[in-house]
């Protein structure tokens, strides 16, 4: 199970970019409402989840937590108990960490990227403490994925599929997405 955590004001295109790839890969993927099931985007767009942040369960379940970015989603997440837990427990059980845009502050704030490769929306570069910082739209370093933006979006959701299922099952899902016809 991938919990994908929305707070108010997350931006819509990295939250529900990767939930459909990975939903049409199969994995069970859950989106986590911080503090209630109605949670707003950063573009109005008002999205119900699966469940709420006090039903979160931290088990043998759990595969990976997803953060998607935007503002003043991404500062939302930080404050987030439920949040900063999951984190913990995917560090300590070496689970997947994926996040995008801003979002991959949270991991640098927590000492989470010490000595890993990393990206970010440009201008946070700075809050990705311990990180190789590179210029690509999204980067794996071991179990932590990170991505530049909602433009890298789908990029994203590719690699999350490529490490949570298989490398056949994301290239065969950036096929049928034309994803590669569009990058050529």
């Amino acid at each position: 199970m991938i919990y994908v955590f929305l707070a108010n004001g997350f931006e819509e295109t990295e939250a529900v970019t990767p939930i459909d790839i990975l939903r049409r890969c199969g994995k069970e993927v859950v989106t986590v409402g911080i503090g209630g099931s109605v949670i707003k985007g950063s573009h109005g767009i008002a999205v119900v989840t699966d469940i709420e942040d006090k039903s979160v369960e931290l088990n043998e379940k759990l595969e990976a937590v997803v953060l998607p970015g935007g503002m003043p989603g991404t500062l939302n997440l930080e404050a987030s108990e439920t949040v900063q837990k999951a984190l913990d427990y995917c560090t300590a059980n070496n689970l997947y960490i994926g996040a995008i845009c801003a979002a991959p502050t949270i991991l640098g704030h927590k000492g989470i990227l010490n000595g890993k490769k990393a990206v970010c929306f440009t201008g946070f570069e700075k809050e990705l403490a311990g990180a190789e910082v590179l210029d690509v739209p999204a980067v794996q370093d071991g179990k932590i994925i990170t991505s530049r933006g909602a433009g890298t979006a789908i990029e994203f959701g590719l690699k999350l599929a490529e490490a949570l299922i298989s490398e056949e099952c994301s290239k065969n899902m950036g096929e049928k997405l034309l994803w590669a016809k569009s990058r050529a």
